[in-house]
């Protein structure tokens, strides 16, 4: 008796429906990515119970003749490929043909679909994966697929689903990056006949269809940072294949620095208009933040990458949401400069000449020598021994003239210009670690130890991007012993070593001799330090600024010689740290990516005092 038989077409599509279909959200997701597919303009989706109940997708597509919706319940019949070469330049969002008899499978089916042309249209009712009905229907031009109880017939899947909050949030959830990805489609979206939002479709040049629609979804209070870079993906040298070079683009909006959440619910990446799930890209984003964001946040972002489809393989998972590139380590670079790119021009956009509007003293802890300066050095602090930036010779203070441009208590408007390229006057100071600002767009807080921190941290990575760090040799040099891998690894990186102020040389074939480290570290364990140095480098990889390296110790020791709590600065000091935190290149962030400055705007001031309704 022969052991092996052939599954009946019925369970074969309940097993891939097992697959595709998750949860209501994942109905929601096929069917809408069919109505972006035949070119909708406008798509509605309607859900009862969470989903769990019923299902509406209408469309204003091109519609499907009788034969093609027969045909479109077959299992991989699709119109978006013909052949296997084909798998290599999907521009689709869909090609599989496998969603819509899964789902057929395992609910109450009904398919109403017309061409534009046609005088009629086709009604299809099917009931866990068998055909009740095909009949003709009169129906407007696009089709509309109902889904009702979904798992009717396999109720181990079905007392899995959530409740119907959960199962709703899910649901629009999915439906907002469709309607992300798509800002040109119209969508509207209804929960237990009560809408929940209409969005219309969004017309204009460049990013101003996107910035309308996450206006839209998001709400317009959050700071976001316009970036859209274009560059190459180099060829490959060592390639088996010929890889030649093409042409890749990042666009769309992150947030500001300081603006984070706890999840990734609001980072989205979108691949050729796809919504995606991507290890190396999420590496990315936190690569390009770097110390704008804390530990334990991740960034808010909606960034849409356009990269030639044979450089992608979408075809991974029959969701779709996992995808694989095949040069990942240069796109994960390109991704993580243009981040990085972003936030920098964030900061030196709309530069305002701050010179000509206060006098800038300060002591040799923040930049001039103490002679310039008839005050004395705070108490207790031992400024690192790293030049600051000089800044700009002192210019005399007109009295009779306002410091700051005063704006009118009424102004309610978000300045769009960065915090620090607006003119700021030194209030006073709060618990003798808030210093407190005056903007002409409101109050402003500055955190004098984070402050402090930035600039200490920026000053010590140029110097060691100068190649300047100073070594301190070793009483006793010691001898590191390596296995194989890491032996051959680190002699690649003696350079890179000796830049961080780390005196290494090749004492035998896996034997490295340690003589000496930079002086800022404090550690017992020379060894142990050089080893944890080397993890660290090949954590971070080949596509990531090797300078990196010395970036954790760093943040310690300028976090001990920062000013701290309770230290008194003078009015000339706070002008002083107030002036190389704006030549930072990252001042809106301590390296630990805590916040320096808040800013409250006068429209939040009013409303907090009941001034405005």
């Amino acid at each position: 008796m022969n052991r092996i038989k052939l599954l009946p077409e019925q369970v074969a599509n309940q097993i891939a429906a097992g697959e595709v279909v998750e949860r209501p959200a994942s109905v929601v997701k096929e069917l809408v990515e069919n109505a972006l597919d035949a070119g909708a303009s406008q798509i509605t989706v309607e859900v009862k119970a969470g989903g769990r109940s019923r299902i509406r997708v209408i469309d204003d597509g091109h519609g499907m003749s009788r034969d093609d919706a027969l045909m479109s319940l077959e299992r991989h019949a699709t119109s978006k490929i013909t052949r296997a070469e084909d798998l290599s330049s999907i521009s689709t969002m869909g090609f599989r043909g496998e969603a819509v008899p899964s789902i057929a499978s395992v609910s109450r089916f009904t398919l109403i679909s017309r061409e534009v042309e046609a005088k009629a249209g086709t009604q299809i009712t099917i009931n866990g994966g068998k055909i009740i009905s095909v009949q003709e229907a009169g129906a407007a031009a696009g089709t509309e697929v109902e889904v009702r109880s979904l798992f009717y017939n396999l109720p181990a899947r079905r007392k899995f689903m959530r409740t119907e909050e959960t199962e709703r949030s899910h649901v629009q959830h999915t439906l907002s990056l469709m309607a992300l990805g798509h800002p040109e489609v119209a969508f509207t979206f209804r929960h237990n006949d009560r809408e929940v939002w209409r969005l219309p479709a969004e017309t204009g040049e460049g990013a101003t269809p996107l910035e309308r629609r996450l206006n839209a979804l998001w709400g317009d209070g959050l700071r976001l940072v316009s970036i859209d870079n274009e560059g190459i993906l180099p060829k490959r040298p060592f390639d088996e294949e010929e890889t030649p070079a093409t042409s890749i683009r990042i666009w769309g909006f992150i947030g500001a620095p300081g603006i984070s959440r706890s999840n990734r619910d609001n980072q989205h990446v979108f691949v050729n208009q796809r919504p995606v799930d991507n290890v190396g890209l999420s590496m990315a984003l936190r690569e390009g933040y770097h110390t704008a964001l804390m530990k334990g946040k991740y960034p808010v972002c909606c960034l849409f990458l356009e990269i030639k489809p044979s450089e992608v393989d979408v075809n991974i998972h029959p969701s779709k949401r996992e995808v694989k590139f095949h040069r990942e380590r240069e796109v994960r670079r390109f991704v993580a400069d243009a981040v990085k790119k972003g936030l920098a021009n964030y900061h030196t956009q709309q530069p305002t000449n701050h010179e000509t509007i206060a006098t800038f003293t300060t002591a040799d802890n923040f930049g001039l020598a103490a002679e310039d300066v008839a005050i004395q050095p705070i108490a207790q602090q031992k400024p690192l021994d790293i030049g600051f930036r000089e800044p700009p010779a002192p210019i005399p203070k007109d009295d009779a003239s306002p410091l700051i441009p005063q704006a009118p208590p009424h102004t309610n408007q978000q300045d769009p210009k960065p915090l620090l390229s607006v003119p700021l006057k030194i209030i006073g100071v709060v618990g003798k670690l808030y210093v407190i600002l005056e903007s002409e767009r409101g109050l402003v807080l500055m955190d004098q130890h984070a402050a402090h921190e930035r600039v200490l941290y920026e000053q010590l990575l140029e110097q060691m991007e100068r190649k300047q760090t100073a070594s301190q040799k070793l009483l006793l040099p010691e001898t590191v012993e390596l296995t194989a891998p890491d032996a051959t690894f680190l002699s690649g990186q003696v350079e890179t070593l000796s830049r961080l102020g780390v005196g290494i040389s090749v004492f035998g074939e896996r034997t490295f001799l340690l003589d000496a480290l930079p002086p800022f570290t404090k550690v017992k364990d020379a060894k142990g330090f050089l080893l944890t140095l080397i993890d660290e480098l090949k954590s971070v990889g080949s596509g990531v600024n090797s300078m990196r390296l010395g970036e954790d110790v760093v943040t310690k020791t300028v976090c001990r010689q920062a000013i701290k709590a309770n230290d008194s600065m003078s009015d000339q000091e706070l002008e002083g740290l107030l002036l190389n935190l704006r030549q930072c290149s990252m001042p809106y962030t301590c390296p630990h990516g805590r916040p320096t400055l808040i800013e409250m705007s006068y429209a939040e001031l009013e409303k907090k005092f009941g001034r405005t309704v």
